[in-house]
């Protein structure tokens, strides 16, 4: 709209006010968005007339458009939600907390949950944070003075507040003028004011409609522009706005934007998406917890005088709204730990030949040591850089040509050479994701340690692809891939293609998949330049942006996920390296270094330790520090390096691949890394092979089942880690592979692995958690806080304490740690978590307890009915299931939280719906107590064991059983005792633990496939076992008080944890046995393990920060090394004497 189209409507808002049509004054304000009529707003609040207030304010602005948009309508919307629960009426509460506040939820989910928990209040004001709310009347001016300051701060508002100042009756005046000059001299055009001059020029330009026109005579003095009243903020603060940037310790450098580019990255959101845009954009950058709350209230910006910041009575609940600071309040942090040079890999370490020119490379997740190379000439070779060896090498073929394209097919006929474009592992390590120059991509799995097996061809684009990356869009693991057909591409495992996104216009050059929180999303560059961005929605690009250069450009984001870069090349060899302000969708810095004007090709470039970059230029490796513009140093790595040299980086920083002119690569390292390749801790794969290794392949083939493995190479595809000895090898700096070693090789791989001991305090992390010792009851169940911030024991007397952790100097994260002390936590009230045990024999009881997914609430049991607790209150919810019989287990329903499996005492298992206080369900097939209780969402199971070393598997659909199964109980053993069962992160897998085993059951085939029974070192009966969070450990605790720590994969044992090392001299010399009954694994930290003992206490362990994780994988050699058991783990060939082996 034109500028005097806009004043004209200032015009008419000006008459109609004083002609006091009050409604299309207010209709008109909403429909242009020119001006905000505060006093109007002020008056709709103050009467609670809610609707109102948010249809006026959404012709200025919507919840998801900015922070401060946000926390507007959330402070409206929680106001209206907190009367009605004032009121009493719960009903129009829940309405509101649904419909309204629910979108909230995925901005901070914790916030929603606390504000859920009000609806369970006899008073809202019960809460703390709550307690000074006073009467409707007084919220509602805090509120408003909150309002104010937020809608002043909103960069939408700007020059919104105001009206201009004008004469009064001003469109009056203006339709006289032109009336009488109508009449006078029957003239009427666009221009009549300026038949009015004295001096009228010829072409006249009108302004404005504000004031009169007249033509200046010329190089006279300017006729005085239009007087319009800005507030103070508008005026001084800057063109670009830069709402928090004052205490930014760098400023943001100016944008190279086009005035027609997005404010920010996902501006452009439709609709049915725009919650998930302002995502990308709210919280494009989180911020460290320990640097400033991520939930604080946005700033004021300094050039608004007299915004105070207001704390309203509630400010320390509802503060929390947003979910992290927004780009320009980033203060990234100063690390305690020095930089320099030395960190930087810099020293040649290897230099090897690959045999054709290298067009990717690829490190492993998790092992330094594995490099993946791509060719020109459609290999792929799988490196061992510590014995500087070939663990696999594929060349270029077609696994199914009947399968491919017609277009394929025929061009392949021409015999045009095809190239690997793009070589990339799974997050997990567990595939290889192969792209090439014509239509295919390739999907490798690596069950490792020198195979890869072929799982998925693609014809995947029309033409070459030239990338692909792995996602998780619906915590799914996906390859999303990018080609010539200008189409990006989002595929399962499977081969099924889940999404499609079209929108560029020229072939998609580079994908970036990323996640901020909950919200998955792609970066994508074509050969123009153009930048793009997509939800996981087919609802079309969020983002139309150009990239520096606007030809090949690459995008990455630092290793955190905290800052994105991109780095590119001109068609004029122009190489640019940028860093992006996500919020803004404009540059934040640009880096200076680059050499003159190339036609060699396009930089290439990496990043890595949250700290530096690197790009191939000139022949040579540049460096940069992320916060420095200026190149920090460069170096030629002894010479030999192409114009434009593509570079990988390890994941630890530690190594840096380069590629060679000579159709090879070198490996830089730093010291650290220098020292990482020297290792000798276990000798390489070949060295670790015996001939039991092929024995075991020929058992396996000829026992008929020729798809099971030994157990030194069974390892499930889907498994997110496996045994790793590729970590330690022998001295790869001084071994030439043309001059074998001998002798000295002979020795170095005669080296035994070493099994983890610990053995003392000093040898570990520990915490005792306090006021948990009473000795009279003992802690039966375990579980931490799906949040991570605090543990919950349930004790044989059926009462349950709480412990938390602080966010503090020492605990930044505010996370459980074993290096603070938590706090015993209760409500102000005092009240306990006891279960209802009246005339229950304790001795007898079986408790339970689980933790609904929010931590909102806990339920549990200890031979009586099941009570129902409010975690914030302690207060009991509601009780059901009254005995007998008693409930032994509990577990909520994976997807309803309403509906919940009990096991039962008579071996039944009751499908209870809490909200209609009805059992839908009641399963029978076991003989003895319900034990435990697992579901499966991937396979819709449920799964239960019981006291009768049986498993059985019901459809979560129908409720029947599907199969029951016995657990192989060694000879002289009896059929009873405690069984538990856990499913694996991949939902296949099942951990099973009995008293005399740890077992893995494959679930699809409910057929065991591993197998580990007490032995030697550890004889004494099992008392509990768990999955780590990332199901790569498993914690299993022991009657004699030791810990052991397996590998999950094969289970081996890697770490044993001696009681002398969490009990005290006077407590081993005691007459009563102590050890622990219960073991529990972070939700978030794989290496952080909590103990529940039999004398009361509850403790924390971690391993030495030092070492970071308990001991180190076995080495895969079958049980033997050197002649000597040194694991009973077995596999299962799925015969009961094969599995007694």
């Amino acid at each position: 709209m034109t500028s005097l189209s806009r004043e004209l409507v200032f015009l008419i808002l000006q008459f109609l006010e004083e002609e006091k049509f009050k409604e299309s004054v207010h209709k008109l304000e909403k429909e242009s968005g020119f001006y905000f009529n505060m006093k109007y707003f002020e008056e709709k609040v103050q009467a609670g007339e809610w609707d109102e207030v948010e249809k006026y304010l959404a012709g200025f602005t919507k919840v998801d458009d900015n922070r401060y948009s946000m926390k507007i309508f959330f402070e409206i919307r929680k106001q209206k939600y907190l009367e009605a629960l004032d009121k009493q009426d719960k009903a129009k509460a829940v309405e509101i907390l649904v419909g309204d506040l629910r979108v909230f939820s995925t901005f901070n989910e914790e916030l929603y949950k606390e504000i859920t928990q009000l609806l369970t209040l006899n008073n809202f004001r019960e809460n703390e944070q709550l307690s000074k709310y006073g009467d409707t009347k007084t919220a509602r001016s805090i509120m408003l003075i909150e309002l104010k300051k937020l809608i002043e701060a909103n960069p939408l508002f700007r020059d919104k507040l105001a009206f201009p100042s004008l004469k009064a009756s001003r469109l009056r005046t203006l339709i006289n003028q032109s009336t009488i000059l109508y009449l006078t001299s029957g003239l009427y055009s666009l221009n009549w004011q300026h038949q009015l001059c004295k001096n009228p020029r010829s072409n006249p330009d009108i302004k404005t409609l504000f004031i009169d026109h007249t033509c200046s005579p010329t190089n006279g003095p300017l006729a005085p522009g239009p007087v319009v009243n800005l507030p103070v903020a508008a005026v001084t603060k800057p063109a670009a706005y830069t709402p928090l940037g004052a205490h930014v310790p760098f400023p943001p450098a100016a944008a190279a934007a086009t005035p027609g580019a997005l404010a920010g990255w996902m501006a452009n959101a439709s609709a049915s998406s725009s919650v998930q845009a302002a995502v990308v954009t709210a919280s494009s950058i989180p911020v460290p917890q320990h640097q400033v709350s991520v939930l604080k209230r946005p700033r004021t910006p300094t050039g608004a005088p007299g915004m105070v910041e207001y704390q309203g009575p509630d400010h320390e609940l509802m503060k929390r709204l947003r979910p992290a600071q927004s780009v320009e309040e980033v203060t990234y942090p100063t690390s305690q730990q020095q930089w320099s040079l030395d960190d930087l890999p810099r020293t040649v370490a290897l230099v090897m030949h690959q045999g054709s020119n290298i067009m990717s490379m690829d490190f492993h997740p998790s092992h330094y040591a594995l490099l993946l190379v791509g060719s020109a000439n459609g290999e792929i070779t799988l490196w061992d850089l510590i014995v500087r060896q070939r663990l696999a090498s594929k060349p270029f073929k077609v696994w199914d040509m009947q399968s491919c394209s017609l277009q394929f097919q025929a061009s392949m006929v021409k015999d045009t050479p095809i190239a690997v474009t793009r070589v990339a592992w799974s997050p997990d390590g567990n595939f290889v994701g192969v792209a090439f120059s014509k239509h295919l991509v390739h999907l490798y799995s690596f069950p490792g340690p020198n195979e890869l097996r072929q799982h998925l061809e693609l014809d995947a684009h029309a033409g070459g692809v030239n990338d692909l990356a792995f996602a998780h869009p619906n915590k799914q693991l996906c390859l999303v891939t990018c080609g010539d057909d200008k189409l990006i591409k989002v595929w399962d495992l499977t081969g099924k293609k889940v999404f499609n996104f079209e929108g560029h216009e020229a072939p998609v050059y580079s994908i970036c998949p990323h996640h901020k929180e909950n919200i998955q999303f792609i970066f994508s560059t074509d050969i123009d330049g153009k930048i793009k961005a997509w939800l996981y929605d087919n609802m079309g690009s969020r983002v139309d942006y150009d990239a520096p250069g606007r030809w090949c450009t690459t995008m990455l984001y630092s290793a955190d996920g905290s800052r994105l870069f991109s780095c590119g090349t001109s068609k004029e060899g122009e190489s640019f390296l940028v860093e992006w302000n996500e919020s803004e969708g404009a540059i934040r810095r640009r880096y200076s270094g680059f050499g003159k004007k190339s036609v060699a090709g396009v930089a290439q470039f990496d990043t890595t330790q949250n700290h530096f970059l690197a790009v191939g230029e000139d022949s040579r490796i540049k460096f940069w520090d992320m916060d420095d513009t200026s190149m920090l140093t460069s170096i030629e790595a002894d010479g030999g390096l192409p114009a434009v040299p593509r570079l990988r980086f390890s994941k630890d920083g530690k190594l840096l691949a380069v590629t060679t002119a000579d159709n090879g690569f070198k490996i830089l390292a730093n010291n650290a890394g220098l020292r990482s390749l020297r290792a000798v801790e276990n000798p390489p794969f070949e060295a670790l092979r015996s001939p039991i290794e092929s024995t075991a392949v020929k058992a396996s083939v000829a026992s008929g089942v020729p798809s099971v493995s030994p157990v030194n190479l069974k390892v499930e595809r889907s498994s997110p880690a496996r045994p790793s000895p590729i970590l330690n090898g022998v001295d790869a700096m001084n071994r030439s592979l043309e001059k074998p070693r001998g002798a000295e090789d002979a020795i170095e791989k005669s080296k035994p692995w070493r099994l983890t001991e610990i053995l003392e305090p000093n040898d570990c992390r520990l915490v005792s958690l306090p006021d948990s010792t009473d000795s009279s009851s003992k802690v039966v169940r375990l579980l931490y806080t799906n949040s991570g911030v605090g543990i919950l024991a349930l004790g044989s007397n059926g009462i349950q304490k709480l412990w938390k952790w602080a966010r503090n100097e020492q605990n930044p994260t505010g996370k459980a740690t074993a290096s603070a002390v938590p706090q015993h936590w209760q409500p102000n009230s005092g009240l306990l978590m006891t279960n209802d045990v009246s005339g229950v024999n304790l001795e007898e009881a079986f408790p339970c307890i689980a933790l609904s997914k929010n931590d909102s609430y806990v339920m549990s049991a200890a031979g009586g009915k099941v009570s129902l607790f409010n975690m914030m209150t302690f207060k009991v919810m509601t009780t059901f299931m009254s005995p007998p019989p008693a409930s032994t287990f509990l577990a909520f329903h994976p997807q309803d939280n309403n509906i919940i499996a009990i096991g039962m005492e008579d071996s039944t298992i009751h499908i209870y719906n809490v909200r209609v206080d009805e059992v839908k369900s009641k399963l029978k097939g076991h003989q003895k107590r319900i034990t435990g209780l697992a579901f499966s969402t991937s396979l819709n199971v449920l799964v239960s064991s019981g006291a009768d070393a049986h498993l059985c598997i019901w459809s979560i659909d129908s409720w029947e059983k599907r199969k029951s199964v016995a657990i192989q109980v060694p000879p002289g053993k009896t059929q009873t005792g405690e069984t538990r069962v856990q499913f694996h992160s991949d939902q296949i897998r099942l951990l099973v633990v009995h008293e005399t085993q740890l077992a893995i059951y494959d679930v699809s085939k409910m057929e065991c496939i591993r197998q580990w029974k007490p032995h030697d070192g550890i004889q004494a009966p099992l008392s509990y076992a768990t999955y780590s969070c990332n199901s790569q450990l498993i914690y299993a605790t022991f009657c004699d008080g030791s810990i052991g720590v397996f590998d999950a994969d094969t289970l081996r044992l890697r770490c044993r944890i001696a009681p002398s090392t969490y009990l005290p001299q006077s407590v081993l010399n005691g007459s009563q046995p102590v050890y622990p009954l219960v073991v529990a694994s972070h939700p978030q930290e794989p290496n952080q393990v909590a103990i529940g003992l039999t004398d009361g206490t509850v403790r924390v362990l971690e391993p030495v920060e030092s070492e970071g994780k308990w001991g180190s994988s076995p080495p895969v050699d079958n049980g033997i090394m050197n002649g000597r058991t040194t694991s009973s783990s077995t596999t299962s060939n799925h015969t009961p004497d094969q599995l007694q082996r």
